[in-house]
C-alpha cells in the first residue's frame, strides 16, 4: 500500500506529463494552463489512493482514468467561472479572465472530450462499469451546477434543496473518484458501494468548507477572493441557513444587505458580521463535523483492515480540512 505522499508524488508527474500542444493553440493553450495552475488534484488522488488499498501494479489502467476525473474536474471549473463571473482561481487569473468567455467555453468542451480519451486508455475487464460510473456522474455534476443557476433566481430556497445541489455538483464526483479505483482494483461490490459512499461524505464536508472558506478563510491559502459569494449573493449554506434563522429585526436587515451592490467591502464584512451573530459560522462547522464523521462510519465491518482504514482517515481529514 502507498503512503499519500507517493501517491501525490505520482499523480503530480502524470499531470505535468500530459501533452497540450496542439492546434489550434488558441483552444488547447487555456487548456494546458489550467492543468498547469495546479489544485490539490483531491479526485484523481482518492481514485488512486482507493485503488492501492488493494494493489500495488500503478499502470496506465489506473492512472488514464484518474487523470479523466481531474480533467473532467477542470472542465467544470472552467464553466463555473463564466457562470460566476469569477476572476481569480487557484490564485491566479482564471481562463475567461485571461482570455474570454467563449475561449472558456470551448476549452471546456475539449476538456471534457479530452477527459474520455483518457479514460477510454484503460483496458481492463471493468470498462463498461467504470464507463457508466463515470458518464452517470458526469450527467449528475452538470444537472447540479444547472440547480445553482436556478437558485440564482429565487431569493430564498429551503436546505434540503441546497444540499441535493452540492450532492450532484460537488459530492458525485468526489463519490465516483473513491469508488472508481475500489472497482479498478477488483475490491468487492459492498465495499466499492461503501467507498462511494464515503466519498458522497466527504463531499458534503468538502462543499460546505468551500462555502465557509470563501467568507471567513485566509485568500493565501484558500486560493479565491474572500466574500466572493457574499458579493454576488450566491446560494451557499451559510446563506440558506442565515436566510432560515434570521428574524425579527435580523430579516429587513438581511434583504437589505441582499439588495446593496455597491460597496461590496461593507457588505462582505456586514454578512461575517450577521453570520457570527446567528452562529451560521459555528453551524457550518458543526454541518462539516457530521459529515466528515458519518464518511469516517462508513468504513468500518465492510472489510477494510486497520491499516486501509487508517490511509482513509488519513486522506478524509486532510482533505475536509484542508490539510494537504
Amino acid at each position: 500500500m502507498y503512503t499519500l505522499q507517493e501517491i501525490d508524488s505520482t499523480i503530480r508527474k502524470s499531470v505535468f506529463a500530459i501533452d497540450f500542444k496542439k492546434e489550434p493553440s488558441s483552444l488547447y493553450e487555456p487548456l494546458e494552463y489550467m492543468i498547469a495552475v495546479g489544485g490539490k488534484r483531491l479526485r484523481p488522488r482518492l481514485c488512486l489512493t482507493t485503488f492501492t488499498l488493494f494493489k500495488d501494479n500503478i499502470d496506465n489502467n489506473i492512472i488514464l482514468p484518474a487523470l479523466a476525473l481531474e480533467l473532467f474536474h477542470s472542465f467544470t471549473l472552467m464553466h463555473d467561472d463564466i457562470m460566476d463571473n469569477a476572476d481569480i482561481r487557484r490564485g491566479v487569473p482564471t481562463v475567461r479572465k485571461k482570455w474570454s468567455d467563449n475561449c472558456a467555453v470551448l476549452s471546456g468542451d475539449a476538456m471534457t472530450i479530452v477527459a474520455y480519451q483518457f479514460l477510454q486508455g484503460y483496458k481492463g475487464p471493468e470498462f463498461q462499469r467504470i464507463i457508466e460510473l463515470f458518464t452517470e456522474t458526469a450527467i449528475k455534476v452538470i444537472e447540479g451546477q444547472q440547480y445553482d443557476m436556478d437558485f440564482e433566481g429565487k431569493q430564498l430556497i429551503v436546505m434540503d434543496d441546497y444540499l441535493k445541489m452540492i450532492g450532484l455538483k460537488t459530492a458525485a464526483l468526489i463519490a465516483c473518484s473513491a469508488k472508481m479505483g475500489a472497482v479498478i482494483a477488483g475490491a468487492s461490490d459492498q465495499i466499492c458501494d461503501a467507498l462511494y459512499e464515503f466519498g458522497w461524505n466527504l463531499g458534503m464536508a468538502f462543499q460546505i468548507t468551500d462555502d465557509y472558506l470563501d467568507t471567513f478563510g485566509d485568500p493565501a491559502i484558500f486560493g479565491k477572493k474572500i466574500g466572493g459569494d457574499i458579493e454576488n449573493n450566491k446560494k451557499t449554506w451559510l446563506l440558506v441557513k442565515c436566510q432560515k434563522l434570521a428574524t425579527g429585526e435580523d430579516r429587513p436587515y438581511l434583504e437589505n444587505l441582499l439588495a446593496q451592490t455597491e460597496d461590496m467591502p461593507a457588505k462582505v464584512a456586514a454578512m461575517q458580521a450577521l453570520y457570527k451573530k446567528l452562529k451560521v459560522d459555528s453551524q457550518a462547522l458543526d454541518a462539516i463535523g457530521q459529515y466528515h464523521e458519518k464518511a469516517l462510519s462508513l468504513l468500518q465491518d465492510i472489510g477494510l483492515d486497520r491499516d486501509q482504514r487508517a490511509c482513509l482517515t488519513e486522506f478524509a481529514r486532510g482533505m475536509v480540512y484542508r490539510r494537504f
